[in-house]
């Protein structure tokens, strides 16, 4: 079959040269069984059209896509791993497979691969993903997509038929190799490689070629590296306040875990909030919690620090400090709205949405365990009393610590309430992620290769997207 006349390949990443990536080579599995492919992104690049078997040799064999990358190329970067700098990374089990333009907007979007096989910079490790792992980075992208988080998109998920040996989970496990269709893969991390290696050149070639490509708006800027970290750091804001008011946990804010188009991409031990708790962790070595849910606007800060401390190697600090200093009013303009939206209310004023930011946040945090994080969203999305004191949770919502909440959100208007008649909202219950959940949905495929499951929650989870109608934040 062949591929849509949609599809247009633009491979740009090869033009930054030997310093910037490795070529390498898939891995020769023994089998590919595709378990997941999103027809939905696929229909964006004009790859929606491939036959399954076309699918499994391109996403599961890696033969390259037509006029694209070839062979593909392991990304050389540096970071900070729980704020102690690591020297030895790069793309240790993926690559960037294939770049191409976005249907309708142009963008530029990349298919990057995890779990693909050994790179120059796989250290110890093997270049493999678990089929569980597999699993819940695309539970994850579905629902934070859903919740209008800028986010990665779990493209393709072929299991590969091998037996991998796992230190926390229990083994030997299922392979698998996954897709991800991202604006970029370029990390923090990629500027703090030549920053360490005291490369400014090489910090500039990478700059013109995210402006270039990313950013073109700030082609005339006075200050290139300067106006490059205020734009990061704006999408930053509000990639962070879109985790906040989605409930989510990252579990590991690495440094070459951002990336400079201001996407949240490659989930490990992430997690959805069951309820209010600011000390809540992802990862279970996160023993000092640097990475709870609280701390979340904290973590990116640091990490758009170590960016500046970079980007000073080609420019004069002070505008770099400037930048740094909008993070902060930046945050709390995007928590707002994020919030409004997830309320499905109308703006105010800056006074008025802050209160009722405020009084929600305080509701939730009363609620304790008593109260899920999502239900509360849904329960009054578009500020319908109505609905929450005539639900599950009625009593909660009619109770003094909300009074607060009732009396502010009476006073905003709906946004698009019409949405409120898509069934989704006629359930008593809405869409949630929590670990349980998809533990298991893990469960019959791990005992009897059943993914009826999985697929079921997808598809619930779409329900919710369409329902929702949130735009990426």
């Amino acid at each position: 079959m062949p591929i849509s006349a949609t599809y247009r390949p633009d491979p740009q990443f090869p033009s930054l040269g030997a310093e910037f990536a490795d070529p390498v080579a898939g891995a020769d599995f023994p089998a590919t069984t595709l378990r997941f492919r999103n027809d939905r992104a696929a229909a964006t690049v004009g790859l929606d059209t491939l036959s399954d078997a076309e699918w499994i040799a391109h996403f599961g064999r890696f033969q390259p896509l037509p006029g694209n990358i070839d062979p593909p190329l392991a990304q050389r970067y540096h970071g900070h791993q729980f704020r102690s700098y690591n020297p030895d990374l790069g793309d240790g089990r993926g690559f960037t497979f294939a770049q191409m333009r976005e249907v309708g907007s142009g963008r530029l979007l990349d298919l990057g691969t995890k779990g693909s096989g050994t790179t120059p910079w796989s250290r110890a490790g093997d270049g493999r993903l678990t089929l569980k792992g597999g699993v819940r980075e695309v539970l994850a992208t579905a629902m934070l997509e859903a919740l209008g988080v800028p986010t990665s998109r779990s493209f393709s998920l072929i299991e590969t038929g091998e037996a991998l040996e796992r230190g926390d989970e229990p083994s030997p496990t299922r392979g698998a190799a996954l897709v991800r269709l991202s604006e970029g893969h370029i990390r923090f991390g990629s500027f703090q490689r030549h920053a360490y290696l005291d490369k400014p050149e090489r910090i500039t070639a990478l700059i013109d070629h995210v402006v270039a490509l990313y950013y073109p708006e700030l082609d005339g800027a006075n200050d290139r590296p300067a106006a490059l970290l205020s734009a990061v750091i704006g999408r930053a804001a509000r990639l962070t306040a879109s985790w906040m008011a989605a409930g989510f946990v990252h579990g590991v804010l690495n440094t070459d875990n951002m990336n400079i188009s201001g996407e949240s991409f490659d989930y490990g031990p992430y997690r959805f909030l069951p309820h209010s708790d600011p000390n809540f962790t992802a990862a279970y070595f996160d023993h000092q919690g640097l990475y709870s849910f609280g701390r979340q606007p904290e973590a990116v800060f640091w990490n758009l620090q170590q960016l500046a401390g970079c980007l000073s190697q080609v420019t004069d600090s002070d505008p770099l400090v400037d930048a740094l200093n909008g993070f902060g009013p930046a945050y709390r303009r995007e928590l707002m709205a994020a919030m409004l939206r997830r309320l499905g209310v109308k703006r105010r004023s800056d006074e008025a949405d802050a209160e009722l930011v405020q009084s929600a946040f305080k509701g939730l945090a009363e609620g304790g365990d008593r109260l899920r994080w999502e239900p509360f969203f849904f329960d009054w999305f578009c500020g319908r009393d109505d609905r929450a004191l005539a639900g599950p949770r009625a009593g909660l919502y009619a109770a003094p610590p909300f009074a607060e909440f009732r009396e502010r959100i009476a006073t905003f208007d709906a946004d698009r309430p019409e949405r409120l008649a898509d069934p989704y909202f006629a359930a008593p219950e809405p869409e949630e992620l929590l670990y349980d959940q998809i533990e298991a949905l893990w469960a019959p495929i791990a005992e009897a290769d059943d993914w009826t499951a999985f697929h079921a929650k997808l598809a619930r989870i779409e329900a919710a997207r369409v329902a929702w109608r949130f735009s990426p934040a």
